[in-house]
C-alpha cells in the first residue's frame, strides 16, 4: 500500500460519525490539493471497510458516490442516515454536515506518514 493511500485512510478515520467530507478536502488536508481523484481511487480500494468509513466521503457538491465501492449510492445513503446525516436526492448539505479538517479540532497522528 502506498504512503498516499495510508494517509488517506488515516484522514478518513478522523471524520466523526454524523459528518461527511469531500475528496478534495481530504486531498487538500494531505497537502495534495489536486489529487482528489486519487483520494477516490484509494477509497475504492479500501482494505478495511469496517475500520475506514469511506461512506462519509462525498463529492464537492455533497453528492453520494455512484460507484461507492461497497454497494453503491443506496448503501452509502443508508450508512449515512444511520449516523443521523440527512440525505436528500442523493445529496448531503455540506453546510450542515460538512467536516473540514482545517477548521475542526481533531487529533491527527503525523508521526508515520500523516501529512504528505
Amino acid at each position: 500500500m502506498s504512503d498516499f493511500y495510508s494517509a488517506v485512510y488515516k484522514a478518513v478515520k478522523q471524520i466523526p460519525k454524523g459528518k461527511v467530507t469531500t475528496y478534495g478536502r481530504i486531498a487538500a488536508y494531505l497537502g495534495c490539493p489536486k489529487m482528489s481523484r486519487q483520494v477516490g481511487w484509494a477509497l475504492h480500494a479500501n482494505p478495511e471497510f469496517m475500520e475506514i468509513p469511506c461512506h462519509r466521503v462525498v463529492n464537492r457538491f455533497g453528492r453520494l458516490a455512484n460507484a461507492f465501492a461497497f454497494g453503491g449510492a443506496e448503501v452509502q445513503k443508508e450508512l449515512l442516515q444511520a449516523e443521523g446525516v440527512k440525505v436528500t436526492d442523493d445529496t448531503v448539505d455540506l453546510s450542515v454536515y460538512g467536516f473540514d479538517y482545517l477548521n475542526e479540532s481533531i487529533y491527527f497522528d503525523t508521526t508515520e506518514s500523516g501529512r504528505l
